[in-house]
């Protein structure tokens, strides 16, 4: 006859424990003694960042560590055991929560803690955390976020129960070994702060704080975001080299804005959104539309003034002084006298051009040829001549019709110089408003590139 086996020991020491075991009250044999709960926390992934909702979800691996004085043996009875798993159901455990929870995350069930023979219970399980948090996204792309886990008992006061951190705070502050660190946003450490909170001057509760901070990974938001709108801006600016008379600065500049304005829509789901503020990438975007509608504003009064010049007046003096005079010493704008004087020699040289050939049909019309003018002028006296030329119908068509074409041409030279004129003042004037344009630019984008730097270095 085989004699049966002894019941195992982990089932005796379960008996053993849970048999009178009553999970209702907190387990302590002397109801002042205050149950100290050690608890202790790591990030594992950051998945979620809501601006908008102004909600963190993360992942975290929780720990808890009491003493419960109803779970306690002796080893030498159970064959040594030390430590054994019980059911989370049928023990006491703590009403440990956030306060930060806004809702509850898919979290995987451990139904199991481990209980020491001294009656050290440890449940350790991992939370997926939908917390509310103040999210401050000015700094968007370079931003900090600052997102605290409380930690606290629901019922029991400060008396009854008390919280203290598992591990030293160094250790919490710079623990990143189970972090997932591949997603947008990277862990930068983790701050505890134990606190005592009380209501309206009630009963104390105990508080444990994890301040998890993170920081946003920027490259992909530069990339996509900050090198289109900059190139945009470079051809805005280069698009000044274009000449100032010429019609296509207008339609190239015109051609950049609805290609921003396109750049604009696309990107505007990118951003993020809060009813709160706005990033200053936002206003870096409205910034540089404003600046981009400045520079056609500039393109379209210089063609204006370049165009259409018959219609126009001399320039004025005080506009020469100020500007051909002035400004080009203020602005080294060195072709300005070179201009002036090729264009008072093309002058010069059509007027020349002009004498010769009133000249020329003259003596044609005077005389069919050269040689019997000298013989005539030789041989007759100046007053019979003069005599004959007054009377000759021929000779006043061809005087009037001289003195026209000179009149005409003369007045096709005025309007000529009032063109060259405009067109001057029109250079120096581009040339001016190119250079606060780009001024303003480059101290716009030195200004806006030191704030970003900052904020990403801190």
């Amino acid at each position: 006859q085989t004699q049966e086996p002894a019941e195992p020991a982990l089932r005796r020491l379960s008996h053993y424990l849970l048999a009178p075991y009553q999970k209702g009250t907190r387990p302590v044999r002397d109801w002042r003694t205050t149950t100290t709960v050690a608890i202790d926390l790591m990030v594992y992934a950051i998945l979620s960042v809501d601006e908008k909702n102004q909600v963190l979800t993360t992942y975290i691996w929780y720990r808890q560590h009491w003493t419960d004085e109803f779970l306690r043996w002796d080893p030498a009875r159970f064959d040594n055991l030390t430590q054994i798993s019980l059911p989370v159901e049928s023990i006491w455990v703590p009403d440990i929560l956030i306060n930060e929870f806004v809702d509850v995350g898919k979290s995987p069930h451990v139904p199991y803690v481990y209980v020491g023979h001294h009656g050290e219970v440890q449940n350790l399980k991992p939370i997926q955390v939908m917390t509310a948090c103040s999210l401050d996204i000015y700094n968007f792309p370079f931003d900090v976020q600052n997102c605290s886990l409380t930690f606290t008992s629901w019922l029991h006061h400060i008396r009854d129960i008390n919280l203290s951190l598992w591990r030293q705070p160094e250790l919490v502050k710079f623990d990143r070994s189970v972090f997932m660190n591949q997603g947008e946003w990277e862990l930068l450490y983790v701050l505890s702060h134990f606190q005592e909170f009380s209501v309206k001057s009630s009963d104390s509760y105990a508080e444990m704080k994890f301040y998890v901070v993170i920081r946003r990974r920027p490259l992909f938001y530069t990339v996509s975001l900050l090198l289109p709108s900059i190139f945009l801006m470079v051809m805005d600016i280069v698009g000044f080299y274009l000449p100032p008379n010429s019609g296509e600065r207008v339609s190239f500049k015109i051609t950049l804005l609805l290609g921003y304005s396109v750049f604009l829509i696309i990107v505007s789901d990118t951003l993020p959104a809060t009813a709160v503020g706005t990033p200053l990438i936002g206003i870096y975007f409205v910034v540089c539309m404003a600046l981009l509608v400045i520079s056609l504003t500039e393109t379209i009064l210089i063609v204006r003034l370049v165009h259409k010049q018959d219609l126009q007046p001399h320039v004025p003096d005080w506009v020469k002084r100020l500007l051909l005079e002035r400004a080009t010493v203020l602005l080294c704008i060195r072709d300005r006298k070179k201009f002036s004087q090729s264009r008072t020699q093309s002058s010069d040289i059509s007027r020349q051009v002009e004498n010769n050939d009133s000249t020329a049909k003259l003596n044609h019309y005077g005389c069919e040829d050269p040689r019997e003018c000298e013989a005539a002028g030789g041989a007759r006296p100046a007053p019979a001549l003069a005599g004959q030329a007054e009377g000759s119908p021929l000779m006043h068509g061809v005087l009037r019709e001289t003195t026209a074409i000179r009149q005409f041409l003369e007045k096709r030279e005025e309007f000529r110089d009032v063109a060259r004129e405009w067109l001057q003042v029109g250079y120096v004037l581009d040339v001016l408003l190119f250079r606060a344009y780009l001024a303003a630019v480059l101290a716009y984008g030195i200004t806006l590139g030191t704030l970003w730097s900052v904020w990403r270095d801190a």
